[in-house]
């Protein structure tokens, strides 16, 4: 296990925020998480860094990050299960699936997120969800501090939401996803199709964490953002994308609290002419 102190944040979030932490602790492997969690609960834990605001320039706190360490993915090819540990990309998953000609996850490929993420927020697109392939998780329970598992049918899966999403002393270890065998060249067309819609439509070429809101009943975030001519609305370096207005960005040195005083505005704006009370979906520390 790897640690840092005065650790530099700015590559380990995707809106590229500049923030720095206490200390920085990559663990290897599911024993090295349990012994951090037994000298010390108070950990921020943070996996690939999207999907996150980093509202700070320092922490004066200890992180846990996930992202290029403790990542094994693997196949059982008599079930068709893949197995991830928590700081493996949904990225890779789906490339593993693909290799093996396991279809049920294309819906994963380029979606932004580490497989702990993937599960807290059930994240999905029209195409799918994870609530639709995953089969069981592996956790530590910090209440007691034993290591547990649950099914499917008991992670309380909707939409962006999730046992773990409501339960934040649980720490995700380790996910099984249940696939089916495919066709490797139709797999590779429906991934590839997928990133094409995603790219045409989102603005990768900026720093972003994604969708910041969640989808209100009945509406669409976009679109009341564009009736009230909100594309480009700036603070500092952060900007409601031109190109989704779905998106916050980072077009120079923005800070979280420009991130944040931004999506202040927009939740004012919609209240005010929608009566909607817009909830964020990214995960403000």
């Amino acid at each position: 296990m790897k640690v840092y102190d005065n650790f530099n944040l700015t590559e380990y979030n995707s809106y590229r925020v500049s923030s720095k932490c206490k200390t920085a602790h990559f663990p290897d492997n599911e024993e090295d998480l349990v012994e951090l969690y037994k000298s010390n609960k108070n950990y921020i834990l943070i996996g690939s860094g999207h999907n996150i605001i980093l509202s700070k320039d320092y922490y004066d706190a200890n992180f846990i990050i996930f992202n290029g360490n403790y990542n094994d993915v693997k196949v059982d090819e008599k079930s068709n299960i893949i197995s991830a540990e928590s700081g493996a990309t949904i990225l890779k998953v789906s490339e593993v699936a693909e290799k093996h000609s396991l279809t049920g996850v294309e819906f994963f490929y380029d979606i932004p997120s580490s497989v702990g993420g993937a599960v807290v927020m059930n994240a999905g697109t029209k195409e799918g969800e994870t609530k639709n392939i995953l089969q069981k998780v592996r956790f530590l329970d910090l209440e007691d501090m034993l290591v547990k598992e649950k099914l499917n049918e008991e992670l309380e899966l909707e939409y962006r939401n999730s046992f773990f999403q409501k339960n934040k002393n649980k720490i995700i270890l380790k996910v099984w996803f249940q696939l089916e065998a495919g066709n490797r060249k139709l797999i590779r067309k429906i991934m590839d199709e997928s990133k094409d819609r995603r790219w045409a439509r989102q603005p990768r070429e900026f720093p972003n964490s994604g969708s910041v809101f969640k989808r209100p009943p009945g509406k669409f975030v976009g679109p009341m953002l564009d009736e009230l001519g909100l594309k480009g609305y700036r603070v500092g370096g952060a900007e409601i994308s031109k190109k989704h207005s779905g998106f916050i960005i980072n077009i120079g040195n923005a800070t979280g609290e420009d991130i944040l005083l931004i999506i202040k505005h927009i939740r004012e704006k919609v209240k005010n002419a929608f009566d909607v009370d817009l909830e964020v979906e990214q995960r403000i520390i």
